[in-house]
């Protein structure tokens, strides 16, 4: 089995807050990250596949095809943007983390026909990131 991880980046905006809590519950459960004004940061993004390389090629996935699928259907639709307000696969969803690497799998995975995903792992900060194995 080999597995093969592209990394990726983003910026992003977001809040963590529940609307039918009020901004005091919001800010004892979430704190700074349920500010009003939104805040960002700069991801790091790993997508790694599994599978068998293919004898003719010597490739498990063509990383051109694999790198294009990643960034039409979530790099370019996160980067610079809200992920509360601009994501349509964020749509409803609290925009932690750990549902936004859930949320990239389920977009991925129907789209990776070569190989079979195995990980999302994103990076919020250098010292904080989620790992997603579905």
């Amino acid at each position: 089995m080999v597995y093969l991880t592209r990394k990726e980046h983003f910026n992003a905006a977001h809040k963590l807050f529940k609307p039918e809590w009020t901004d005091e519950k919001n800010q004892e459960v979430f704190g700074k990250c349920a500010n009003p004004n939104w805040h960002g940061h700069n991801y790091d993004l790993f997508i790694t596949v599994k599978g068998v390389p293919n004898p003719e090629t010597g490739f498990l996935i063509d990383l051109k095809e694999l790198k294009t699928i990643i960034l039409e259907n979530v790099i370019d639709k996160l980067d610079h943007k809200n992920i509360n307000l601009d994501v349509d696969f964020m749509k409803g969803k609290m925009a932690s983390t750990e549902v936004l690497a859930i949320e990239i799998w389920n977009v991925l995975e129907p789209l990776i026909n070569e190989a079979e995903l195995h990980c999302v792992k994103l990076y919020e900060t250098e010292n904080n990131f989620v790992e997603y194995y579905g």
